[in-house]
């Protein structure tokens, strides 16, 4: 199973339209994913502070800002 993190922030359209997608395609795939608010840790504010939504998958940067269905299905199937 893979491991989806969606670094994200409260008042963010960008991260809800990413979070909905996620919950769109997960019964197409087999991932979990999780939901990290970079506002909670300074570290990671100042990191992704002008990013979110950051997508990983499998600990890898896959998206930012953006993301299609399909286009995570073929990321997370390991296809460009």
């Amino acid at each position: 199973m893979h491991d989806v993190v969606v670094y994200s922030r409260k008042e963010c359209h960008l991260c809800d339209v990413v979070k909905e997608t996620l919950k769109q395609v997960q019964r197409e795939a087999d991932f979990q994913w999780r939901e990290v608010d970079i506002d909670a840790d300074p570290q990671l504010r100042q990191k992704y502070n002008d990013e979110v939504p950051v997508v990983f998958i499998d600990g890898r940067k896959a998206f930012k800002y953006r993301m299609d269905g399909r286009q995570f299905l073929r990321a997370l199937a390991g296809r460009p």
